[in-house]
């Protein structure tokens, strides 16, 4: 039986624990939120499963963030390892071992190479194991491809299409895409960060050391996807002219030649979601996912599925591409 502490109760943070709470081999011993709203309150309330825990969301970290009653905790906070660095912190400090879906986390060397071995060595004088996966980056973008590539003798060129209707997503999702807005918002949001998705550069570096290659350069294109008709989402109405959602590309380069692209097209009204990694080399692989992966149940499944392998996981920071293959198991 795994004890599990939740930690942070926003849409993916309760999609989490309403896998974990449905599992017969796992527990939910804690739940941690700064929401005023939410403290106090029994989790399975917060669930709308329509039964109790009995585990009340405190925003007292240390009074549940304690190895003698708690086996790993899941951090679903922020996309930022600046921002979740002190709470992974507090968290391997106390002997816990923690599986994020903090997005930077999930290959700390894209954008925060200085952090990557003073986490690493804190994970190992504490004898535990900081693991971060999602869908997107963590499966979709790079272990996906990475996986796919077993076969082949030789790979020249990675390209992936991941096409998302973002109306069936949740709102703060929505958000990031900018639906809604203007053009010329979208552009000033693009500018201060607001409006992109984070882990475009984590996939690719993974993608790029798993193969052996060297990056010399990376280039990003981030522009808008304009609404040609009024949509309406559980969550907002996108008029038309305004912007339905994101285009965005990365691009890795090796020796200066493009070796791994990553295309990223999430707009409200999108008719077709999919998922389709090329490889180029010998032999050729394409796979295509039709339907897509809906990023919001599948990150939440990626997580609990991936949780038994990080409780056993080697002291360290781990990252998707050395992590032993998760997979669904009834529990």
């Amino acid at each position: 039986m795994f004890r599990v502490v939740h930690f942070g109760l926003g849409p993916i943070g309760i999609g989490v624990a309403k896998l974990v709470a449905k599992r017969g081999d796992m527990k939910i011993v804690g739940a941690v939120d700064i929401d005023p709203a939410k403290v106090g309150q029994d989790l399975g309330d917060l669930l709308g499963d329509g039964r109790k825990l009995g585990v009340a969301v405190t925003s007292d970290v240390k009074s549940v963030v304690n190895k003698r009653v708690a086996d790993i905790v899941v951090l679903t906070t922020a996309s930022s390892l600046k921002k979740v660095k002190g709470q992974i912190e507090a968290i391997v400090s106390a002997g816990l071992p923690v599986i994020s879906t903090c997005e930077e986390l999930s290959y700390p060397k894209a954008h925060n190479a200085e952090l990557l071995g003073e986490l690493d060595a804190l994970a190992k004088k504490n004898g535990v194991t900081i693991y971060a996966t999602g869908i997107n980056p963590g499966f979709a973008m790079d272990a996906l491809p990475i996986f796919l590539s077993a076969p082949c003798a030789e790979v020249k060129r990675v390209r992936i299409v991941r096409m998302q209707n973002a109306g069936v997503r949740r709102l703060p999702f929505q958000q990031k895409v900018g639906a809604g807005i203007s053009r010329e918002e979208f552009q000033q949001r693009v500018e201060n960060g607001s409006v992109r998705h984070v882990g475009l550069r984590e996939s690719i570096t993974m993608i790029a050391d798993s193969f052996g290659w060297t990056l010399n350069d990376y280039k990003e294109q981030i522009n808008p996807v304009m609404a040609t008709q009024d949509v309406t989402t559980p969550f907002l109405t996108v008029k038309a002219g305004t912007v339905a959602g994101v285009d965005q590309t990365g691009i890795g380069y090796v020796n200066g030649e493009e070796r791994i692209t990553l295309q990223l097209v999430a707009y409200v009204g999108a008719p077709d979601s999919y998922d389709t990694v090329e490889l180029e080399g010998t032999p050729n692989i394409k796979s295509t996912i039709e339907g897509g992966l809906h990023g919001d149940i599948a990150t939440a499944a990626i997580v609990v599925n991936s949780l038994p392998r990080v409780v056993a996981g080697r002291p360290g920071l781990i990252t998707p591409n050395n992590l032993p293959l998760a997979h669904w198991q009834q529990g």
